[in-house]
C-alpha cells in the first residue's frame, strides 16, 4: 500500500522548520512572563493554551484554583514537586493566565470544560504575586525600589505586588527589621488583596543564600522559614486566596547543604496544608510534545489511514512484534503520538529520562526538534517518525544524543551505527536487499535508542528483537529482511553485544577486551596495593605473630608482643640489586615515627621478591578487572547471557587462584635483624639474616615459624643452661650478684644480641625448669639489709615473674645458704636449754683474773654510705640518637625516679676534620648551639 509520509501530513512549527528554535525557549520562565519580556507563545494566553495540552494533573489543579478564587472550596496551598523538567513552571503559567483574565475563557483552548465542571460561569480576575527565587536572588542582600517604597524581603515584595503601598504598610516594620511578619498581618494582607494568587518558584534556590548564622537585609534563614509557615497558615483563613509553590524533586537539584536543609524544612511546612499534584503521564506527553513541535495535522483521514496500516501490519505479523501491539488500543496510541511512533516516546521517557541530565519533557523536545528539522530538510518519506528514522548521521542530532551519555559514544556511532564511514552503510552498499530499505541503519539506530542510556536503574539491558523490529520495520516491508540484517550486524559490528536474545551497543567491544581495558584503570597505590594487603592479611592464621601488612612504622606498637611486619611492594628484596626492603626494614626497626624504637627484638619482616613483583601487580590488575565485571553483572550494569556470565565468573576464579599463588611466590623473603658480640668487646653492626620461605607449603604461617625455629632465630623452648650463660656473660659481672628476672625478659625484647623468645611464657618455663637445680640461679623476692626475701635454691617451684623476683648468681646463692645455715646453727646453740642446777659456762678468763667475764660481741664494721655517682661513656656518632635514648632509659631514669636525687648531665662534643670546616657548616652549628643553649661552642684552628 502506498501511504503519505508524515512530512506531507504533519506541519511543524515555523521555528522547528527553520531550525531557529532555541533551547531557552523550551524552558518556561515565570518571571519573564510576569514582567512582559517572554516570547509570544508564553506571554500571549491564547497562544499559550493553543500549544499547551491540559493533562489530567493540570486539569485537577486548575479546577481547584478556580474554585478557590471563586470562594467555592479548593485547596489553599498546592505544592508542585516532580523531577527536573517535569512541567512545574508550565503549570504555574497556566494558573497565571487564568487568574490574570486578559482573555475570555472561550478563546483559551481546553479551559471552558474546566469552568463548566467547576460550576463557574466566568473567570474570576485575581491579583497575582510572582516570587521567583532565581529572578529575585539579589533581593536577599540588595533592597529593591518600587517608586516611593523600598522592599528588602520576600514578604515586602509579596505585599507590594498584591496591594501596593497599602499592602506594604501592613508588613513595613517586619520588612525593615528583617523579621517575619505574623499570621494576623499576612491574613490582613490577603483579605485586602483577595481574590489573589501567589506563585512561588525556585524558593529553595533563594533560601540557600541564607547560610546558618548569616543575616542579610532580606532576613535570616529562620525568618524566611517563619514567613513561609505563617503564610501557609494565613491562607487557610482567606477563602479566595491560593498559593502554588514549586520545590525540587531531589536533594541533588537542591545543590548546596543549605538548600537541602531548606528543601526538607519546606516540605514539612507545605505537607501540613498542601494538595497533591499529579505529574505528567507518558501518554499525556505525546500530546504535549506534538503541540509544541507541530502546528497542525493537514489531513486527518490520511493520518488515520497510516495508523490503521501500522496496527494491521503488527497484527498480521504477530510473532515478530511485542504483545502490546496486538491490542486494539495500540491503534489509539498511534493516533495520539502521530507523527511520532509511540516506541520513540517509550524509549525516551522510560530509558533516556533515567539519565541524570536528561530533562524529561524538555529533553525530549530539544532532541526531537533537531530530528524533525533534519528529516524535513532531507525530505523524509517514512510513514512515521520511528526509532529507525533518527538521522544520527547529522552532526547536530548526534551531538544532542550523545550529550547525555558518558564519554566514548562518538566512535560507536561513527563506526557501527550511522554515517558514510559506518559499517552499516558498507553492508547496505554491498547488499541491495538491505540497501533498498536501509535495513542495517534502521536496525542499528533502533538498537542505539533503546540501549545507549545504560544506568544502574535498568534491571535488564538491551533491546529484544521484537522491539528492534517494532522500531525499524514499516508496513509493506519484509520483516525477514530486517531479521537477516540484525543477524549480519551481530556478526560484523565491533561494538554490538548480544545475550539472551537482546542486543545493545556499548563503548566496550567484548568481554575479554573489556577486561583488558579495565586493567589499565587500576592504580598501584589506590587499587593494587590495597588488594595485596588484604590478601596477605587473609593468608595468615597464626597465634604467634601480630601481623602488620603495609603498616607505617608509627602505627606499629613498641611493646613486648612479637610482630611480623609485611613490607609494602614499594620496598622489595633483591639479592643482586638495590635492597629497598632492608632500608625500609631498618628504618622501621630503629624508629617508631620520629621516636626511637626500644623493643627492636620483637620485629621480624617479610618482603616481596623484586623479580616477581611486576607479575604480581599484573595479576592483581587482572583480578580487579574480572571482579569489576562480575560485580557489574550482578548489579545489572552489564547484561550478558549465561555463557558470558559463566565466562566472567570462571575468569575471576582463575584470577583469584593465580593471585593466591603469586602472593606466596612473591612474598617469600624473611628478614630477621640481629647483632653479635665482638671478640674484643662491643657489638657488631646490624646484621640481616635472610631466608626464603617455601611457597609450596600448605600453611604459610607454620612455614615461617618452622624457618625461624630451625635457624634458632625464634625460641619456643629454652634450656636454663642457656639462660645461665647469658646471665653470666651480660648481667652477673662487675660485682653484680643478682639481677631482676623481669629485667632480663625486657632486655631480651629490646636488644638484638640477646635471644628472641616467642613470649614471656617461654621465659617462665625456663625459670621453672632451672629452679630445681643449684647450678643455674637462685630466686628471691627482694633484698633488705643484706637479707633475701623468699630465697630458694635447688627447690622445684614456679616463680612469679614480677618486678620483685631476683635471679641470684649460683655461687653467691650457695654461699648465702651456707651463711644462713651457720647463723641458724649458732642461734640454736645459743638458745639451747640448761639442766637443773647447771650454770651456763662463763667465758674463760685469763689466769689470775677474779672478775666474771661478760659475753662479748664481735664488732661489725660500719658500712660506708655511697651518696654520689658519676660515669663517662663514649658514643659512636652513627646511632648516637638511639644510644643516648638507651642511656636515658637504662641509667638516668634510675636516678630521676627516686625523690631527692639531683642529677646533672654534661654533653661533650669534639669534632676534628683533616680539611677546614666550610662557612655554611660553621654558621649552622653555631646557630643551632645558640638555640639549644650550649654554654660554650667554638671552632678553632
Amino acid at each position: 500500500m502506498i501511504f503519505k509520509p508524515w512530512t506531507e501530513i504533519a506541519i511543524p512549527h515555523e521555528d522547528v522548520l527553520k531550525g531557529t528554535f532555541q533551547q531557552a525557549e523550551f524552558a518556561a520562565d515565570l518571571s519573564r512572563v510576569h514582567d512582559g519580556s517572554a516570547t509570544a507563545e508564553y506571554l500571549d494566553p491564547v497562544l499559550f493554551f493553543q500549544r499547551t495540552f491540559i493533562t489530567e494533573g493540570m486539569r485537577l489543579l486548575l479546577d481547584s484554583v478556580l474554585k478557590r478564587l471563586a470562594a467555592k472550596g479548593g485547596d489553599p496551598v498546592i505544592q508542585l514537586q516532580t523531577a527536573f523538567g517535569g512541567g512545574k513552571t508550565h503549570t504555574m503559567l497556566a494558573v497565571y493566565h487564568l487568574a490574570r483574565g486578559l482573555a475570555p475563557a472561550s478563546e483559551l483552548q481546553g479551559v471552558s470544560p474546566i469552568l463548566d465542571a467547576a460550576g463557574i460561569t466566568e473567570l474570576p480576575k485575581a491579583r497575582i504575586a510572582v516570587l521567583d527565587g532565581v529572578h529575585q536572588l539579589d533581593l536577599a542582600s540588595k533592597p529593591k525600589s518600587h517608586g516611593p517604597v523600598t522592599v528588602r524581603t520576600l514578604w515586602g515584595e509579596l505585599a507590594w505586588q498584591l496591594a501596593g503601598e497599602e499592602g506594604y504598610a501592613l508588613v513595613q516594620h517586619a520588612d525593615e527589621s528583617g523579621t517575619a511578619p505574623g499570621k494576623p498581618a499576612l491574613e490582613a494582607l490577603l483579605h485586602k488583596a483577595a481574590p489573589c494568587v501567589i506563585l512561588i518558584d525556585e524558593l529553595v534556590r533563594y533560601m540557600s543564600q541564607f547560610e546558618e548564622g548569616k543575616s542579610l537585609s532580606g532576613g535570616t534563614f529562620d525568618s524566611n522559614l517563619s514567613f513561609i509557615q505563617a503564610l501557609t497558615e494565613a491562607l487557610k483563613g482567606v477563602p479566595s486566596a491560593i498559593l502554588l509553590a514549586s520545590l525540587p524533586h531531589s536533594e541533588k537539584e537542591a545543590v548546596s547543604k543549605t538548600g537541602i536543609q531548606a528543601l526538607r524544612t519546606l516540605e514539612h511546612y507545605f505537607a501540613r496544608v498542601q494538595a497533591l499534584w499529579k505529574p505528567v503521564g507518558t501518554e499525556e506527553a505525546f500530546e504535549i510534545v506534538r503541540r509544541r513541535l507541530f502546528s497542525s495535522i493537514s489531513d486527518k483521514a490520511a493520518m488515520e489511514a497510516v495508523c490503521r496500516e501500522f496496527a494491521d501490519f503488527y497484527v498480521e505479523n504477530a510473532g515478530s512484534f511485542p504483545q502490546e501491539t496486538q491490542e486494539s488500543r495500540y491503534y489509539e496510541r498511534l493516533i495520539q503520538a502521530y507523527p511520532i511512533h509511540p516506541e520513540v516516546f517509550d524509549r525516551l521517557y522510560e530509558d533516556w529520562s533515567s539519565l541524570d541530565n536528561f530533562q524529561r519533557t524538555r529533553g525530549v523536545l530539544k532532541l526531537m526538534a533537531k530530528v524533525i528539522h533534519r528529516l524535513w530538510r532531507d525530505g523524509s518519506k517514512d510513514a512515521l517518525l520511528m526509532p529507525g528514522s533518527l538521522p544520527l548521521y547529522d552532526p547536530e542530532t548526534r551531538n544532542e544524543a550523545i550529550y547525555y551519555l558518558p564519554q566514548g559514544w562518538d566512535p560507536v556511532l561513527e563506526k557501527d551505527v550511522d554515517g558514510e564511514r559506518a559499517e552499516t552503510t558498507r553492508l547496505e552498499s554491498a547488499d541491495t536487499r538491505f540497501g533498498s530499505v536501509h535495513a542495517c541503519r534502521r536496525v542499528a539506530r533502533t538498537i542505539f535508542l533503546g540501549s545507549a542510556p545504560s544506568t544502574s536503574e535498568q534491571m535488564v539491558r538491551g533491546v529484544a528483537q521484537e522491539r528492534i523490529l517494532l522500531g525499524a520495520v514499516q508496513p509493506g516491508q519484509a520483516v525477514g529482511t530486517f531479521k537477516d540484517a540484525l543477524r549480519r550486524l551481530g556478526d560484523k559490528l565491533h561494538y554490538l553485544n548480544n545475550g539472551n536474545e537482546r542486543y545493545w551497543f556499548d563503548t566496550r567491544p567484548n568481554l575479554r577486551r573489556e577486561m583488558e581495558d579495565r586493567r589499565r584503570r587500576f592504580n598501584d597505590c589506590e587499587d593494587v596495593f590495597p588488594l595485596i594487603r588484604e590478601r596477605l592479611r587473609e593468608s595468615f592464621a597464626t597465634n604467634l605473630f601480630l601481623v602488620h601488612p603495609f603498616t607505617p612504622s608509627v602505627d606499629i606498637p613498641d611493646d613486648w608482643s612479637l610482630r611480623l611486619v609485611l613490607l609494602t611492594p614499594e620496598a622489595p628484596y633483591s639479592r643482586t640489586g638495590q635492597n629497598l626492603a632492608l632500608d625500609k626494614a631498618a628504618e622501621t626497626l630503629r624508629y617508631r615515627g620520629e621516636q626511637p624504637r626500644q623493643k627492636q627484638n620483637r620485629l621480624i619482616f617479610l618482603a616481596a621478591d623484586f623479580d616477581a613483583l611486576s607479575r604480581l601487580k599484573d595479576q592483581v590488575r587482572s583480578c580487579l578487572a574480572w571482579q569489576s565485571i562480575v560485580s557489574d553483572i550482578k548489579e545489572m550494569h552489564l547484561n550478558l547471557d549465561q555463557f558470558q556470565s559463566r565466562e566472567a565468573t570462571r575468569g575471576l576464579e582463575a584470577a583469584r587462584d593465580a593471585l593466591k599463588r603469586m602472593i606466596r611466590e612473591t612474598y617469600k623473603w624473611l628478614l630477621v635483624p640481629m647483632q653479635e658480640p665482638k671478640a674484643g668487646g662491643g657489638l657488631s653492626e646490624l646484621i640481616w639474616e635472610t631466608f626464603q620461605v617455601s611457597a609450596s607449603s600448605l600453611n604459610w604461617s607454620q612455614e615461617i615459624e618452622k624457618v625461624l625455629a630451625e635457624e634458632a632465630l625464634l625460641i619456643n623452648n629454652w634450656s636454663p643452661i642457656h639462660l645461665h650463660r647469658y646471665l653470666k656473660d651480660w648481667f652477673w659481672k662487675n660485682g653484680v650478684e643478682e639481677v631482676k628476672a623481669l629485667d632480663f625478659w625486657q632486655k631480651s625484647c629490646q636488644y638484638l644480641y640477646l635471644p628472641r623468645l616467642r613470649d614471656d611464657m617461654v621465659y617462665r618455663n625456663t625459670l621453672a625448669a632451672g629452679a630445681a637445680s643449684e647450678d643455674f640461679f637462685g630466686f628471691a623476692y627482694g633484698k633488705e639489709e643484706g637479707k633475701y626475701k623468699g630465697f630458694t635454691l635447688g627447690a622445684s617451684t614456679s616463680p612469679i615473674l614480677d618486678d620483685s623476683l631476683l635471679l641470684i648468681e649460683p655461687s653467691v646463692a650457695r654461699a648465702y645458704v651456707d651463711a644462713e645455715r651457720a647463723a641458724k646453727a649458732a642461734a640454736q646453740a645459743q638458745s639451747a636449754p640448761l639442766a637443773v642446777g647447771e650454770d651456763r659456762p662463763a667465758a674463760q678468763a685469763p689466769a689470775g683474773s677474779t672478775s666474771v667475764s661478760q659475753p662479748t660481741s664481735t664488732p661489725v664494721a660500719a658500712k660506708a654510705e655511697k651518696r654520689r655517682f658519676y660515669a663517662t661513656v663514649n658514643i659512636e656518632p652513627v646511632g648516637a640518637k638511639l644510644a643516648f635514648a638507651n642511656i636515658v632509659e637504662e641509667v638516668l631514669q634510675q636516678f630521676t625516679a627516686k625523690p631527692g636525687v639531683k642529677v646533672s648531665i654534661s654533653v661533650e662534643i669534639e669534632a676534628e676534620s683533616s680539611e677546614a670546616f666550610d662557612d655554611a657548616l660553621q654558621r649552622a652549628v653555631k646557630e643551632n648551639c645558640n638555640v639549644l643553649k650550649f654554654s660554650s661552642a667554638e671552632f678553632e684552628s
